[in-house]
């Protein structure tokens, strides 16, 4: 067999010389696989349970890929409870479908925010089974606000799933890591789609909202459901269909005593909304409509 160099002795100077010369021209572009951007972060999706990934079937845009990387878009909306965040998830160079996507991140705050609040009301009929959290949460320290973030996000997320499995109009939930949970990202050419509080439908346009609503919030009645907080400002407008939003308050009608009360006040926000607008429609109608439907 012939050698590549021009001796045949492995120490021959010449040899070494033209080994050591080859050896130096080899060079190496080292980029750490651990590293990312400002603002950035390597996918979070196989790094949360199987049971905190959105429900089956999911839509093909949602991006599983390990190679995927999490990046910061800016703010969305600020709340009292939670902050809504942009967020792209994408594999690097690549825009096709099931690999490039804009999410919205709700995260909850926690134990460093003070003014996080939910009324005790909403949470009547629901059990913490950790005796320690559920003093700190009724004192309010700082591990309090801790905990209520975890179960008040845990409890969207729960709802999120549920609504999708009854096949009401929300954001598909992709998956919760703690108190942040990625869900679809209403829009409406690009944009994010408006609340229906911002628009001003009229004729078949605002009759169909309207019963789209009627229809969502029935389908939550048979469940024995209500929102708890449905207002035009909780409901978005993508194009002519609606989609419902913040649903961590959802109200067990049957296990909350003032279920009833919550279903009530749903029906008189929406009532009252689109009666402003001119359509004829009445809160009490609505709400013996929806009791009927429980039972």
């Amino acid at each position: 067999m012939s050698s590549q160099f021009p001796s045949d002795r492995a120490d021959d100077p010449t040899t070494l010389d033209l080994a050591l010369d080859l050896a130096l021209d080899l060079t190496f572009d080292y980029v750490p696989l651990d590293e990312v951007g400002d603002g950035q972060r390597w996918s979070t999706w196989l790094a949360v349970e199987p049971l905190s990934r959105g429900p089956e079937p999911r839509p093909d845009w949602v991006v599983t890929s390990q190679a995927a990387v999490d990046t910061e878009l800016g703010i969305l909306k600020t709340g009292k409870e939670a902050d809504a965040f942009l967020l792209e998830r994408a594999v690097p160079g690549s825009d096709r479908l099931g690999e490039s996507v804009v999410m919205v991140a709700k995260r909850y705050r926690g134990e460093d925010h003070r003014d996080f609040h939910r009324s005790a009301a909403y949470t009547e009929g629901r059990r913490v089974r950790n005796t320690r959290d559920a003093r700190a949460m009724a004192k309010g320290t700082a591990h309090g606000r801790s905990v209520a973030a975890s179960q008040w996000a845990w409890s969207e997320w729960q709802a999120l799933v549920r609504c999708r499995e009854l096949g009401l109009p929300v954001p598909y939930p992709v998956q919760i890591d703690g108190t942040e949970i990625l869900m679809e990202w209403i829009t409406v050419d690009g944009e994010t789609a408006p609340r229906l509080a911002q628009t001003r439908p009229a004729g078949d346009l605002l009759a169909s909202y309207f019963e789209q609503l009627r229809e969502a919030m029935g389908v939550l009645a048979r469940a024995g459901l209500a929102h708890g907080d449905l207002s035009p400002y909780n409901v978005l407008a993508a194009g002519e269909r609606l989609a419902i939003i913040d649903l961590p308050q959802v109200v067990d009608l049957v296990a909350n005593p003032a279920g009833a009360d919550f279903l009530l006040r749903d029906c008189v926000n929406v009532c009252t909304w689109f009666r402003a607008r001119g359509l004829d429609v009445d809160a009490d109608a609505l709400f013996a409509e929806l009791l009927g439907e429980m039972f």
